[in-house]
């Protein structure tokens, strides 16, 4: 007598891993699960659950949803997940390299802001001009004689 493999609703899935009921019907349109049928009612595999655990990590790092569905796909092949390794570990690479140079760029983006703030601090510290006021309260006046004609 064979031993049942545990199942799980979507609703289970959907609580486990906090996603919507909604992700998981969009990724079964996509391909990516294919639950079996009760019914009405859908009932996910434990390679489902560990599909749907792939296909959370890889988009966590960026990857589309084409390209996770390929990697899945190569698991199918049976040869010892060889082909489907081979290919991960080249996409897996080019992200990293893509998430490396975001992440400097980030870096540089952070720095840029931090020298900004530094010197709009420093600016704020000085004395108004008696010019810079008359500005400000010359673009006041405008202001407010724009927002009472609207």
């Amino acid at each position: 007598m064979a031993k049942a493999e545990r199942s799980w609703t979507i609703s289970e899935l959907a609580r486990e891993f906090k996603v919507t009921a909604r992700a998981l019907r969009f990724y079964e349109d996509k391909g990516l699960l294919n639950p079996k049928r009760d019914g009405l009612n859908r009932v996910y595999s434990l390679r489902d659950r560990g599909r749907l655990q792939l296909i959370l990590r890889g988009k966590r790092v960026g990857f589309p949803l084409s390209e996770i569905k390929e990697l899945l796909d190569l698991y199918d092949l049976n040869d010892g997940e060889r082909t489907q390794m081979r290919l991960a570990a080249r996409k897996f690479r080019a992200r990293l390299a893509i998430l490396m140079a975001q992440k400097e760029d980030i870096a540089a983006a952070i720095t840029q802001l931090q020298e900004r703030i530094e010197w709009v601090n420093e600016r704020l510290k000085e004395p108004a001009s008696a010019d810079s006021a008359a500005q400000a309260r010359a673009f006041d006046e405008v202001a407010r004689r724009r927002l009472e004609d609207a």
